[in-house]
């Protein structure tokens, strides 16, 4: 015999628990999934690649295209740094396995010729400092080994790269960043007043601060 709909048995409250656990758990495994496989989101914490990332910017980044093959020269890669893994880093690819970069008064030479600056570099710091006591201004020649790539970070005068570090191992890049998703300056506060009224000073400043510190303007701007 069909049952009717008002017939149907009521599913019982454990039927409910146990189907919302199952959504729950497969939602889960499925946003693991995505986050190690295909794309992820990482905030800029430094300002080595200023103007092109702030400190303060969330970049949403996928992690298919570096698994087929490297960067080109000029694409920005996120990779963990290679002297702690832990940590993750966003610089400039400039140059590929084979390539001989030299670095002469700032300028990047690359297989004996010199390339122009991407559009984001800059240059906070007019000294240029001899190669026997820094690898900023004054590096190599240095041939990229395989499986490697050479980067530096846009803001040139205060990068953290592979001047210092040497080449990326290939194995260590992550992903290649789409866009910026948030952005936002990163908090310039400290306490004027005494414990209990330091923490009405902080809660204030987050409830009322926050709003003017979001940097509208880049929001969804491609990297």
């Amino acid at each position: 015999m069909i049952k009717k709909p008002e017939q149907e048995e009521q599913k019982t409250t454990g039927q409910i628990v146990r189907e919302w656990i199952r959504i729950v758990v497969l939602a889960i495994f499925l946003a693991l999934v995505v986050r190690a496989f295909v794309v992820q989101g990482y905030k800029i914490e430094n300002p080595s690649m200023e103007d092109t990332l702030l400190p303060g910017d969330y970049i949403l980044a996928e992690k298919v295209t570096y698994r087929h093959r490297l960067p080109h020269r000029g694409e920005i890669v996120v990779f963990r740094y290679p002297l702690n893994p832990d940590k993750i880093f966003v610089k400039r690819c400039i140059a590929l396995p084979g390539d001989t970069v030299v670095i002469r008064n700032k300028v990047v030479y690359i297989n004996g010729r010199a390339i122009p600056d991407y559009p984001g570099v800059k240059f906070v710091d007019s000294e240029l400092l001899s190669g026997l006591y820094s690898a900023r201004d004054n590096f190599g020649p240095v041939v990229v080994p395989r499986k490697s790539i050479f980067v530096l970070g846009d803001n040139r005068d205060v990068a953290n790269d592979s001047r210092f570090w040497g080449p990326l191992p290939a194995k260590n890049i992550e992903g290649r960043p789409l866009f910026i998703y948030f952005s936002i300056e990163p908090p310039d506060w400290s306490p004027r007043w005494p414990f209990p009224l330091s923490l009405v000073e902080r809660l204030l400043y987050y409830i009322f601060g926050t709003p003017m510190r979001i940097r509208w303007g880049r929001i969804g701007r491609a990297v």
